[in-house]
């Protein structure tokens, strides 16, 4: 591999949901703050998304205990209601969310370009803790 060329990492999750409902929850800040944490031990308070090419996103993470926290925020590069969303993080990283509904199941495909201050492994586990709190909050909210 160039030195160039980033490492993608990709995790997925099926949603018993419509395809519909995932993406209002994904993309709607009052769920946004329901579901973007990879444990109990943090939340995220805030967040804001102007789903739109061109737009910004935020979502303010923390811990809990006030030790730590970040800003995960970036740009709308494309928009495709209830399909795909592609998006490049402050930090120059570009992600890719694809959405695939059948009877009634979405699956949720997210590849995003590693960071180098972590190891792949704990991004890998970080994201997937996260993607499947998303299903965990989508499938318990009707």
């Amino acid at each position: 591999m160039s030195t160039n060329e980033k490492t993608v990492i990709t995790v997925k999750a099926d949603v018993n949901a419509p395809a519909a409902k995932v993406w209002e929850m994904w993309v709607s800040p009052k769920h946004i703050t329901q579901w973007n944490n990879a444990s109990d031990e943090w939340h995220t308070p805030s967040a804001e998304s102007d789903v739109r090419e061109g737009g910004r996103f935020t979502a303010r993470m923390e811990a809990k205990d006030g030790s730590m926290g970040f800003d995960f925020a970036g740009q709308y590069n494309l928009v495709q209601p209830t399909e795909k969303l592609r998006y490049t993080l402050d930090d120059g990283r570009k992600v890719e969310v694809l959405f695939s509904e059948e009877d009634n199941i979405t699956t949720i495909t997210e590849s995003f370009e590693a960071e180098t201050q972590n190891s792949v492994e704990l991004q890998q586990q970080g994201w997937q803790a996260i993607l499947d709190n998303f299903k965990k909050y989508a499938e318990s909210n009707p």
